[in-house]
């Protein structure tokens, strides 16, 4: 009797037990699957979000403190070449400082060397200026990038017998240039106005600076308060990675002006 009473409870028991096995297994691979769809989602909304945070970052630094500026053309050879990615250090000339003569310069040039332009699709222009300024596109038409040869009260004189520039009377070797190229092919005599900049490529045969806009409104002066920054270190490419070889050394002999 007590042998069948235990056969007959284990027979109630073990479809019970059987049937609660494979549900319990279901159970465990679904919330397992559906934890797992869960994590990765997790992961990528995570990854998602550091991505924005680290753009939005670089974003804000390029647009205080150094931004990378792509070089468009060859005005600047051989110091900087097309292709080539400055940084462009925008914080030189916020603490009352101003640039100097020899200083490589990144500037707007609206109203200077490009007249003001009607507005485009914001969006579009949003974008390329967001990409811009991470150094992934070529910077907007109105940047330029050039030397300073004359500050506020200078007087700018192409050229002496030797066909260099002079600058209040002091003539000046430019080891920057480019070689073969003349210090300007173009005679000029300009007295810079306060306030602003009279600035050149150091290819000057290929470049288009303040010269080409001597007749224009503005006669080819830069105002100092569109000097976005002063280029001083090549981040790209990295077989030439460091700080721009110094061209205020071949100023230092000059004096006058606005800076003395």
């Amino acid at each position: 009797m007590d042998t069948e009473a235990e056969l007959t409870q284990r027979g109630h028991s073990s479809p019970e037990q059987g049937e609660e096995g494979p549900r319990s297994a279901f159970s465990g691979r679904f919330s397992g699957r559906f934890s797992g769809w869960g994590g990765r989602s997790s992961s990528w909304r995570r990854a998602g979000l550091l991505g924005v945070a680290c753009t939005v970052f670089l974003l804000l630094f390029a647009d205080f403190v150094v931004q990378p500026f792509l070089i468009p053309s060859r005005s600047m050879e051989p110091t900087l070449k097309v292709g080539d990615r400055v940084l462009v250090n925008k914080l030189a000339y916020r603490f009352g400082q101003e640039p100097k003569r020899g200083d490589v310069v990144v500037f707007d040039g609206t109203g200077s060397f490009v007249r003001e332009r009607p507005a485009g699709n914001p969006v579009g222009e949003a974008v390329h200026g967001a990409f811009s300024a991470l150094g992934l596109a070529e910077p907007a038409e109105t940047d330029f990038v050039k030397r300073v040869v004359g500050v506020g009260g200078d007087d700018v004189v192409c050229c002496d017998v030797a066909g260099r520039i002079k600058v209040n009377g002091v003539a000046v070797d430019e080891p920057y240039l480019h070689p073969g190229d003349a210090p300007s092919a173009v005679p000029f005599r300009i007295v810079v106005p306060l306030g602003t900049l009279w600035v050149m490529g150091d290819h000057r045969s290929q470049s288009r600076d303040s010269r080409d806009h001597l007749g224009e409104p503005g006669g080819g002066m830069v105002p100092v308060e569109k000097v976005i920054g002063r280029a001083d270190w090549l981040g790209w490419p990295v077989t030439r990675w460091g700080s721009l070889p110094d061209g205020a050394g071949a100023w230092s002999r000059v004096g006058g002006g606005s800076h003395g």
